[in-house]
């Protein structure tokens, strides 16, 4: 292949764009990770990272991917046998409900049609009904990746505790953190699993919990087998500023550059911001006469559209055109979705002159591929982006 002039433009929805003053941190000499600057610097990260959970809690840094912090999440509360009730939201609730059973718990997992959140009606039932208090968690997903479909995680916990039920409430923020408001303390959440290639701005390879008091006294009774994602011990040597292994040093440089430009912003304007962009899209969606994957409004997300192809045409090709012809990455199907929708994602270092040329190469994309569409869905998201 030979070079393509211009930028990629990265519309997957994580990893996403780093930016420039990111990349200048990353870049930065590798220093003695036991030595007192660095300390530091992993203290103003640590708090950095709560801020952005809006917890005062404990927050506990991993080099790992989400999936590492889904794993933590699970095995420093849990024990082998105890019973969890997940729901089947999409092709990333899927995976840590099959991480649960791989773990050796039993997972209540209510089917879903990939198109809609979390019930919080449902979840009322579920543990209602439970009398004998045999559910330990209840884990969902806040944002799916794979869809575009935002559960109402207050909610949930409000029908929690109208059961008095003693669940903890774990919560997957890996597409919503730093991109839609998402409050760990207010809302009740026991454990917050993040991690750092979304709404944060950086590569990936650094997995978060954020950790409620009720879910550290039950860590000190769980007995599912833990080592590396033991909280104890990274709780320890964070207090001194360390870790209890070698930490992804240059990456915790970059966390607390992000965090800097998240608290310049503001985050309800980073919210907002977020949230413009989404409905700028959607608009434009609606324009090309095309059908989003989320059913309900209340759960559009923030931060990703999933767009569904029309019948007999494969989003996969409509992704390789667009990407030889304008050089523009966009979300592929995840599971049951391969082929039938693609997905655009607009989080993290993103603003209205980005979306708009995502939008023009969508349109373009389309015409070149041959799918049906109505022209018009490009003035329809930048009159949106022009008029708010």
């Amino acid at each position: 292949m030979g070079s393509k002039s211009g930028r990629h433009f990265l519309q997957i929805p994580g990893p996403t764009n780093v930016p420039d003053r990111i990349l200048r941190s990353l870049s930065r000499p590798t220093i003695d990770h036991r030595g007192p600057e660095f300390a530091r610097i992993t203290r103003e990260a640590i708090e950095g990272l709560q801020r952005v959970f809006q917890t005062s809690g404990a927050v506990v840094i991993y080099p790992s991917s989400g999936s590492g912090a889904w794993e933590a999440a699970l095995v420093n509360t849990l024990s082998p046998g105890d019973k969890v009730l997940m729901f089947e939201t999409g092709y990333f609730a899927t995976l840590w409900r099959n991480i649960a059973v791989r773990l050796g718990l039993q997972v209540d997992f209510v089917p879903g049609d990939w198109r809609c959140g979390v019930d919080p009606d449902l979840v009322q039932t579920k543990l209602a009904d439970d009398r004998g208090r045999a559910i330990k968690a209840v884990a969902i997903v806040h944002n799916e990746t794979s869809t575009g479909v935002t559960s109402r995680v207050a909610d949930v916990r409000r029908r929690m505790n109208d059961t008095g039920h003693p669940a903890l409430l774990m919560v997957d923020t890996i597409s919503s953190l730093a991109s839609i408001d998402f409050r760990h303390d207010e809302w009740g959440v026991d454990v917050t699993v993040g991690c750092s290639q979304k709404g944060l701005m950086l590569p990936p390879g650094l997995g978060f919990n954020a950790i409620s008091d009720k879910a550290l006294a039950a860590s000190k009774s769980a007995r599912l087998p833990r080592a590396y994602w033991d909280w104890e011990p990274m709780l320890k040597e964070n207090e001194a500023g360390f870790f209890p292994y070698t930490p992804a040093t240059n990456l915790l440089y970059g966390l607390r550059e992000a965090i800097c430009m998240l608290q310049e912003e503001g985050l309800p304007s980073v919210f907002a911001r977020h949230t413009r962009h989404a409905e700028a899209t959607r608009r434009a969606v609606n324009g090309w006469g095309l059908q989003l994957v989320a059913l309900n409004p209340a759960e559009y997300s923030s931060s990703v559209t999933g767009v569904m192809m029309p019948e007999g045409h494969d989003a996969d090709a409509l992704r390789r055109v667009i990407l030889d012809r304008f050089n523009m990455s966009l979300g592929t199907g995840l599971g049951k979705w391969k082929g039938k929708i693609f997905r655009v994602g607009h989080l993290g270092d993103f603003n209205d002159l980005m979306l708009a040329g995502t939008l023009s190469g969508l349109e373009m994309g389309f015409a070149v591929s041959g799918v049906p569409f109505k022209r018009g869905g490009v003035t329809a998201g930048l009159e949106y982006l022009s008029g708010h």
